[in-house]
């Protein structure tokens, strides 16, 4: 029994492979291996590289921006990342795609935490023209 593996984003199928000797990923308890057999099981991923090794002996590699991972029947590997890049180029992924996808990660972070701001700010001025005295405050 061989694995399959299937790597998708919500704009392209970025990996879809059969004879998968092994796969190997992250999640928050760290790196785990899935050979053929395994349990049913599903795992959040984190930024991180999954490799796979293929019957011919050769390592495989993709950068996925987080995503769910699925074993399906123990033979059927499916991850759904936000983004993945394939290439055998490890040294690449590892130093420069995985810096994108953090870089871009902690911009999303700070643009909710703007977005935030602006929402309080917003119900702050709310609060202030709703009071009769206008003072800051809460309505008593």
């Amino acid at each position: 029994m061989m694995l399959k593996l299937h790597i998708i984003t919500p704009l392209t199928v970025a990996v879809e492979e059969e004879d998968i000797l092994a796969v190997r990923a992250e999640d928050e308890s760290g790196s785990f291996g899935i050979l053929p057999g395994h349990a049913d099981f599903l795992t959040r991923l984190k930024i991180s590289i999954v490799d796979w090794k293929r019957a011919d002996a050769s390592r495989h590699y993709c950068a996925v921006r987080g995503g769910l991972l699925n074993v399906i029947n123990g033979c059927d590997v499916a991850i759904a990342a936000r983004e993945a890049i394939a290439s055998d180029d490890l040294l690449k992924l590892h130093d420069v795609v995985l810096a994108q996808f953090h870089d871009e990660l902690e911009t999303e972070r700070n643009e909710r935490v703007g977005g935030t701001q602006l929402q309080l700010a917003a119900i702050r001025k709310i609060m202030q023209r709703l009071r009769p005295d206008g003072q800051d405050g809460l309505l008593e």
